[in-house]
């Protein structure tokens, strides 16, 4: 009897001592984030992101976009839930709200008020984002996540205004979390970036191809842009790079030539392509993966042929004790929680049955950057509900030229489109009219097909991404590569 209740005793004791055992790693876990690293890899990312900003905000001050982009249009494509974003009643505050995202990134990168700063700056930008889906970057919305990031890290204790001014704010060291926080998104961001490239037409070396044979005939050795092999080096080399290079920055012994590569990757991409800062800042961001401590083992490798060197950082308890509060405690919770959240969003695309690259139903948000070539064509049909009356509608009576490419390639703008289109004539007092979308899409180098079934009402359809988008016609017409399409254009390829 005794044997038998032990063993019972056992039995219902197990799950409770596997219980505190996972409760004892977890407790490990967040203890081990908490422990003190140097701040000066936080502190070296802060400054380049807000120097990063300061410098994208004159770009679009010199080129006059702030205007082109959210004064001069009449008609702005809003996402879903945030119609209410809406630009500012005067043209000068709007430049005026700019002008101010540049003033926060500045003390964002100097480390004064930091704060205030960068939450004013998160604030600020997220708006000008979600004032125009037409506008809609990748690398804009890797600026929201990374100041989102900012928002809630210590990236003020050390080479900070902040720390010079308030010294009880001062510290050698920040909680592990801190870094790994930043680590973690970039590496959900480059690994996805390679992922969402092994495609057909991607592996198929499309439409790199046709982006690169551009420069064909205005480089040194453009020619070998017409040869598969190159062409295949860099579509398949652009995916080992993410997929696999991406974990490999988390190791020491391959850390420095991983990134070196990465370097070179980025500033081709900058030379190749019209891409703004997304390159400088992924060089940036890529940098927190190297040791906390990386600035001041990099100025001492400057100096060393000089003979000195800066002394090592000191550490004291007090600093090291730093940030194990219940409060700090809670946040590794919400920045376990923001991973999650970051994995689960480019995943969503699986849950309709179109295809991502031509409906783009999943596209937005899931790190889907320069793999799509996108010819458009194509004009509306509104007809008068009861009286019949037909009138052509081009996008560009309405729209700027640059709202007109995106929205043409877009089918969830497409129906936004036509929705404002059913208004204007309302206003003009014709009462209920029916919409209709004429255009084509050729992607990737494929003829041109109907993207938009055109006997389909659109003022019907609403754009919410939980209904499916039955307006929209498969992809039907087959990928022919490259060097069929230039034997039957021009008998051969041209070299």
């Amino acid at each position: 009897m005794s044997s038998l209740s032990d063993q019972g005793t056992q039995g219902l004791l197990a799950p409770n001592g596997a219980t505190w055992r996972a409760r004892s790693r977890i407790a490990e876990w967040i203890e081990a984030l908490h422990e003190p690293v140097s701040a000066q890899s936080l502190a070296a990312f802060r400054i380049s992101f807000g120097l990063l900003m300061v410098w994208d905000v004159w770009r679009f001050i010199k080129y006059d976009r702030i205007h082109r982009y959210y004064v001069e249009p009449e008609f702005f494509f809003s996402y879903y839930g945030f119609g209410w974003v809406r630009p500012l009643a005067e043209a000068w505050q709007m430049h005026a709200a700019w002008l101010a995202v540049g003033v926060l990134a500045l003390m964002v990168a100097l480390g004064l008020f930091y704060r205030f700063a960068i939450v004013g700056f998160t604030v600020l930008f997220t708006y000008f984002f979600l004032l125009d889906k037409a506008q809609y970057l990748n690398h804009f919305y890797m600026i929201i996540l990374f100041a989102g990031l900012l928002c809630l890290l210590p990236a003020n204790r050390a080479y900070s205004l902040d720390a010079r001014l308030f010294p009880h704010r001062r510290s050698e060291t920040v909680p592990r979390y801190s870094v790994w926080a930043l680590r973690t998104q970039m590496e959900i961001i480059l690994v996805y970036a390679g992922l969402v490239k092994i495609s057909e037409d991607w592996l198929k070396l499309e439409p790199l191809g046709m982006w690169l044979r551009v420069y064909a005939e205005a480089l040194p050795l453009g020619h070998l842009f017409y040869s598969d092999w190159v062409i295949g080096f860099g579509a398949y080399g652009t995916v080992l790079l993410h997929v696999l290079g991406a974990p490999l920055l988390l190791f020491k012994r391959t850390r420095l030539p991983v990134f070196i590569v990465y370097c070179c990757f980025h500033m081709s991409n900058a030379f190749f392509f019209n891409i703004g800062i997304f390159p400088w800042l992924t060089i940036a961001a890529t940098t927190i993966f190297f040791a906390p401590n990386w600035p001041e083992q990099f100025v001492r490798w400057l100096m060393r042929p000089f003979g000195s060197a800066p002394l090592p950082t000191q550490t004291n308890a007090a600093q090291q004790a730093s940030g194990q509060t219940v409060m700090s405690s809670w946040l590794v919770v919400f920045l376990v929680a923001w991973m999650v959240v970051q994995l689960l969003i480019p995943l969503r695309s699986m849950l309709y049955s179109s295809e991502v690259r031509w409906a783009g139903e999943g596209h937005r948000f899931s790190w889907r950057m320069r793999i799509y070539d996108r010819a458009k064509r194509g004009h509306f049909e509104v007809v008068g509900a009861h009286d019949g009356q037909r009138w052509e509608v081009e996008p560009t009576a309405f729209l700027t030229r640059r709202q007109a490419r995106s929205m043409l390639g877009r089918p969830d703008m497409i129906v936004q489109f036509a929705h404002h289109l059913e208004e204007v004539w309302a206003e003009q007092g014709y009462g209920d009219v029916e919409v209709y979308a004429h255009v084509e899409m050729a992607l990737n180098g494929r003829e041109f097909q109907p993207l938009i079934k055109p006997d389909i009402d659109l003022t019907n359809r609403i754009t919410s991404p939980w209904q499916r988008a039955d307006y929209v016609t498969a992809l039907t017409t087959p990928f022919t590569p490259w060097a069929e399409r230039q034997r039957a254009d021009y008998g051969g390829p041209k070299w």
